[in-house]
């Protein structure tokens, strides 16, 4: 052995010089620092972040008095409002784990997530109450059911024992909450789309969602006391961490039920809103609103977009609307942004065409993350950086998923060779910055949601004329992507477009549906595979 044996000694971690990383410390610090500030706005409501953080207290010691602790799991399902970002630090606090449902699935899709994730709590919002019912009686053993009632929303119907408000009424503001004694503790639970199958539940830890919120504020140099607009839900990857984020920056949490150009471009206006996230339709949605809706917003609103890539007319769009957009990639599986398309001075004297093909890319590694890479995936090697080669790009760091809760099989094949294998198949520039090229599994993002070609095909088959079907994506201006299905119905059988669609509600989620229905034979291989391959290019000309 060499070295100085003084090293090996006398220096170990002590409560003095070691704590494990946490998240929930940023409100406290928040609290303590800036206790007068405004830190949630949503509608009527205006709390600072001593009052915010008195209710995440309130919100833990409830929870505790129930009997809810380590590794519990307790559910939410509600959109942007103080509830939903409140959970994000009470229920941690309680030493829970935070499952954050996507407000737009089926009842049998949260059904599933309930019953897999071993829900004990399940706090709603009424605008979803049919939803839950619906889930709630597919469900041998129920949890304890807490409904918000929001001001800003009237209709839907409370299905719990409580209101939420009620709720914190039971928990103590001054709740002596501890950190996590790991800082590999589970601190969240989120489910992927299900592209494969059923949807796979995607376990953060406390040091991955402390790290990836610092990433976020580093990557996008956000300024202290920002003022972050809700657009992105908090349901994806826990709002890409966005939530503990801005309790580091003391900023103010903006909150908006949907997303709405007045509704938001009045937010804007009105709370000087500096920061937020979405996908491009969101973007859009505000770009290509009436002039007169964006009057008397006089100041730049820094964007970060994910899900498809901006196109050179939204960034064009963006930038005259007062948006800068900073492109970001990431799965549910790496806590949302895990690289950037970091830019680079010299790329603003750009034209335009040249500035959006580079800002389109997914860039290089989040600060926080160890390593991003574009691999062969069968030999695991790195593809050479010459933007033609692809490979399939994969991640390595604290910024990624503990694993899939009760699915080691599919933890240990994600992980296979030391790194998070995404799926997604890439090019490496010359300047070693990523894009990608196709999606393996031929997942489609609409909108910035995945969308499973299998589970819409899988739907269809269902139907008594069809014979064979391939969905494929469709690009679509507004959405980015849409599902376009090709057909081959039985012989002597009819079906129409509008029928399918009928048929399609019925079965999943209405975002899911394709928007297109092509009959034809569809081409296949010698073995009677589809080749999507083909269907792909047919479906860019229609």
């Amino acid at each position: 052995m060499t070295g100085n044996p003084a090293y090996r000694s006398g220096l170990d971690k002590n409560q003095a010089n070691y704590a494990p990383l946490t998240p929930l410390t940023f409100i406290e610090r928040a609290a303590y620092v800036y206790p007068d500030r405004l830190a949630v706005v949503h509608g009527a409501h205006r709390k600072t972040w001593r009052e915010t953080y008195a209710r995440c207290r309130r919100l833990a010691s409830a929870l505790a008095r129930r009997g809810i602790g380590k590794n519990d799991t307790v559910a939410v399902m509600a959109p942007n409002i103080p509830a939903i970002y409140e959970a994000h630090f009470g229920v941690p606090m309680s030493g829970a784990v935070l499952n954050t449902l996507n407000t737009r699935l089926d009842a049998e899709t949260i059904a599933f997530m309930l019953r897999h994730g071993g829900a004990r709590v399940l706090i709603t919002d009424r605008e979803f109450s049919a939803t839950v019912e619906k889930a709630l009686a597919l469900l041998d053993r129920k949890p304890i059911v807490i409904d918000i009632d929001d001001p800003e929303y009237q209709d839907g119907k409370l299905v719990g024992e409580t209101t939420y408000e009620d709720f914190l009424l039971e928990g103590d503001p001054d709740y002596a909450w501890q950190n996590p004694a790991d800082e590999w503790d589970a601190i969240t639970l989120s489910y992927t789309s299900g592209t494969t199958g059923d949807p796979k539940g995607v376990v953060y830890h406390h040091r991955g969602a402390y790290l990836n919120a610092i990433s976020n504020i580093v990557s996008w140099d956000m300024k202290q006391h920002a003022v972050y607009l809700w657009t992105l839900p908090m349901f994806h990857c826990n709002g890409w961490c966005f939530p503990w984020s801005v309790a580091e920056r003391a900023g103010t949490n903006v909150c908006l039920r949907r997303v709405d150009a007045k509704l938001a471009l009045d937010l804007i206006r009105a709370e000087k809103v500096t920061h937020m996230c979405g996908a491009p339709i969101v973007y859009a949605v505000l770009v290509n609103a009436p002039a007169e809706l964006r009057a008397g917003i006089d100041h730049v609103v820094a964007g970060q977009v994910a899900g498809a890539a901006p196109p050179a007319a939204l960034i064009e769009g963006a930038e005259q609307a007062g948006f800068e957009l900073t492109h970001v990639y990431g799965l549910t599986e790496n806590y949302g942004p895990a690289s950037v398309c970091a830019k680079h001075d010299e790329w603003a004297s750009l034209p335009l065409e040249q500035r959006a093909e580079l800002n389109s890319r997914q860039g290089v590694r989040a600060p926080m993350q160890e390593a991003m890479v574009v691999l062969d995936p069968e030999t695991m090697q790195p593809v050479p950086w010459d933007g033609a080669t692809m490979g399939e790009i994969m991640f390595r760091g604290n910024i990624t998923m503990k694993g899939y809760l009760s699915n080691p099989a599919s933890t240990a094949k994600a992980f296979e060779g030391g790194w998070f294998h995404t799926g997604d198949l890439a090019v490496v520039y010359p300047d070693g910055y990523v894009k990608i090229r196709d999606r393996s599994k031929d997942i489609i993002i609409s909108g910035g949601e995945n969308i499973s070609s299998i589970e819409v095909e899988e739907a269809l088959y269902r139907h008594p004329a069809v014979m064979s079907v391939a969905v494929v994506a469709k690009p679509d201006e507004k959405w980015g992507e849409t599902p376009c299905a090709f057909i081959e119905l039985r012989p002597g059988m009819i079906a129409t477009p509008e029928e399918l669609t009928i048929f399609c509600r019925a079965r999943m989620a209405h975002y899911k549906v394709p928007r297109r229905f092509e009959f034809r034979e569809l081409p296949k291989t010698s073995t009677g595979k589809i080749q999507k391959f083909a269907l792909r290019d047919v479906a860019k000309a229609l």
